[in-house]
């Protein structure tokens, strides 16, 4: 075995580029490892911004042999009537390297056919990786590539080096003008180079000892981490980390050197939310609160060499900062002097959507709706009559920021700044927390918002947005999505659920439509709700298979409806857990049953089923003994419903199932009687219409 390393070298990627290289490079050379029938222990791959490393610790110096055998022409093709080969046959065991005399007949389900068998592999392995490396720089991906010099091959950022090494043996190849070899470049003021690397298990000491580059990600973000808490600490504070900020952070070093520097404090005058958004986005710096959670006139940045001068370094960033937070001081004292009534009227000049009018015109529709919210919520939330007009107008202001001075210099304080300057001018906690929390979720992994309040104005924003994109038929297609409307109902539905809130989605989105006056829709109102209904069960049904929820489990759950998303999740759950039962396959198809009978003998019994029945019509004792189950867990059922009990109602179908066996196997539905059919099939009516809001049997097949 040896060991293999791939350098690829470039002038300095994009820190966002760098990890997603790292884990391409790795996937795509194992891959290709493979297909080559290289044995070898594993791929590592390291990546900086200069550099994009494949490692491999234990490498075959040879293809693994296989036989394999290979079929050629039907056998009456490959052979003449006195059973000679033919040109055919010949030319097929000239084509597979084997002697005529190896040839055979071989059956296969099409008939017989000439076949051979054949040693495949054996190759060196330095031959061999020459390809692999070539190929695996040219399927890396980027968002957008770039040509250099008069050279047709495109890549992230101009290549200027190759290294590959299979252990002492360089890997010839070539990409344009650029010849693999043996030499690495290292950091550019630290250990520039270049750099001999006589074998590959010299790489790695070369790189650390005389390059200056920490080649390991990971270890860049210890170091950061580490040195930053030590140097915060000393000053009686700790580091506010971000983990995104962070990633950034250690993809833009090769040599990472975390450094404090100094801010006046009359800046921390400044909102903590600016202070962090100044130093996090335009300096890629952290800031440094005290025990008390207030920042202290600090911050914490990363350079990317050790420095003769570090009082020097430290004053260049301490300046650039500097004008930074003077921005920030009078963008805020100037968005302080206007009235946020003036920020409205402003908004009835931004565009919303096209037809869909102006933002002002969407902060009234929040507002109207998030009233109406409040209101169907009540005390089931702790919400007072009085409060609702504070609800209205926390949606009526949701967007006024949008035109303020701090938010158009600053775009991802969205929101924040408006619920910052509405707790400033004395709107309350109802106010200011919705208008502040209002974006939330914004993804996946992004929490919702924590006040009841932050809630309603996003549930609110995300379902006129739904509401008007639907009516213009922009329903989102394939990866198509420019209105995030996936991230749209995703986050209706999670804050639903995690607040618990007792709303029906239905009546939510007719609202959201209602609140829209003097629109022309592309879609009638009533079958855009269809459609974003429906819109609604793919992505619950993406949410939950996604968590590992079985799909027709998931399937079931919808198909009962999902109208209440609140207590969707539970049901959902306590289906799954039933679905786990060994009884489960023979209660599915009892209830089945039922169901498929109603479906299928409904029509055709005369009149409407309503699931009345007439217990005098009774005839046979078992469908006296269902008959009188279901009057006599009627009341239970209801109870069960009203508490949310869903694992006690899907028990109850335990209780039911041998009533209902008892009643499919000893009664005769369909009978020559109308009046007793009609009867039976209102009986059996009844008991799907209690089942049906449980799950939809059909869709779980068994």
């Amino acid at each position: 075995m040896a060991e293999f390393i791939l350098e690829i070298g470039t002038e300095e990627m994009p820190a966002r580029f760098v990890p997603k290289l790292a884990a391409e490079l790795e996937s795509v050379f194992s891959a290709l490892l493979g297909e080559a029938m290289i044995e070898n222990g594993g791929v590592d791959t390291h990546a900086t911004p200069r550099r994009i490393v494949a490692h491999v610790a234990d490498m075959a110096e040879s293809q693994r042999t296989e036989e394999e055998t290979v079929t050629g022409p039907p056998a009456r093709i490959a052979y003449d009537g006195d059973g000679n080969l033919t040109k055919a046959g010949q030319g097929f065991a000239k084509t597979q390297g084997v002697a005529e005399g190896d040839l055979f007949r071989m059956e296969t389900p099409k008939g017989e056919y000439l076949a051979a068998k054949k040693i495949v592999g054996g190759g060196k392995s330095v031959d061999i990786l020459s390809g692999i490396c070539v190929k695996s720089i040219e399927s890396l991906s980027f968002p957008k590539k770039m040509s250099w010099g008069d050279y047709d091959f495109t890549f992230g950022r101009p290549v200027r080096w190759l290294l590959a090494l299979l252990g002492d043996e360089v890997v010839d190849f070539s990409v344009e003008n650029l010849v693999s070899g043996r030499e690495t470049r290292g950091h550019r003021v630290m250990g520039a180079g270049p750099w001999t690397v006589n074998s590959a298990s010299e790489y790695f000491s070369v790189i650390s000892d005389k390059c200056k580059v920490v080649i390991d990600p990971e270890e860049r973000r210890k170091l950061v981490v580490a040195e930053g808490n030590r140097l915060a600490e000393a000053l009686g504070g700790k580091v506010v980390w971000k983990d995104s900020l962070l990633e950034e952070v250690a993809n833009l070093v090769e040599f990472p050197k975390p450094l404090i520097g100094d801010i006046d404090p009359r800046y921390l005058e400044l909102p903590r939310e600016v202070l962090l958004t100044s130093m996090q986005s335009h300096q890629k710096s952290f800031g440094i609160e005290g025990p008390d959670g207030k920042l202290l006139p600090h911050f914490l940045t990363t350079l990317n060499l050790e420095p003769r001068d570090l009082a020097l370094v430290k004053k260049g960033w301490e300046r650039v900062l500097k004008a930074r937070l003077e921005d920030a001081v009078f963008f805020w004292e100037a968005d302080c002097k206007v009235d946020m009534k003036t920020w409205l009227d402003k908004l009835d000049k931004v565009v919303f959507l096209g037809p869909l009018g102006s933002m002002g015109d969407k902060t009234r529709r929040i507002g109207s709706l998030c009233e109406k919210l409040a209101a169907a919520l009540g005390e089931s939330k702790g919400i007072l009559p009085g409060e609702i007009e504070k609800y209205r107008t926390a949606g009526r202001l949701s967007k006024a920021d949008l035109v303020s001075e701090m938010v158009n210099e600053f775009d991802s304080l969205q929101g924040v700044m408006g619920g910052i300057y509405a707790e400033r001018t004395g709107k309350g906690e109802i106010v200011s927390k919705g208008i502040y929390e209002q974006y939330l979720p914004a993804g996946a992994d992004s929490p919702v918002p924590s006040s009841l309040s932050g809630a309603l104005v996003s549930l609110a924003d995300k379902a006129d947005t739904l509401a008007g994109c639907f009516g213009l038929g922009k329903k989102p297609s394939g990866a198509n999505d420019p209105y995030a409307l996936r991230r749209c109902a995703l986050g209706i539905a999670r804050i639903i659920m995690d607040h618990g809130l007792d709303l029906d989605l239905r009546t939510v989105l007719e609202w959201a439509q209602a609140a829209y006056v003097d629109v022309k829709w592309k879609v009638a109102p009533a079958k855009a709700l269809e459609t974003l209904m429906d819109f609604f069960g793919q992505r619950l049904r993406a949410l939950f298979t996604g968590k590992g929820f079985e799909t027709r489990v998931v399937d079931a759950a919808l198909g009962a409806g999902f109208s209440d998303i609140r207590t969707f999740e539970k049901r959902l759950e306590a289906l799954s857990e039933f679905a786990a039962g060994d009884d489960f396959e023979q209660a599915v198809l009892t209830f089945k049953r039922a169901a498929n009978i109603i479906r299928k003998q409904g029509d055709e019994a005369g009149q409407e089923l309503t699931g009345s029945y007439d217990a005098e019509l009774f005839e046979d004792e078992h469908e006296i003994a269902l008959g009188s189950l279901l009057e006599e867990t009627a009341a239970r059922f209801a109870e069960l419903w009203e508490n949310d009990d869903f694992p006690g109602l899907l028990g109850m179908l335990r209780e039911l199932r041998p009533t209902v066996d008892g009643f499919f196997d000893n009664v005769m539905v369909m009978c020559d009687n109308a009046a007793l059919k009609l009867n039976r099939l209102n009986l059996l009516k009844a008991l799907v219409d209690r089942l049906s809001r449980l799950a939809d049997f059909n869709a779980l097949q068994v």
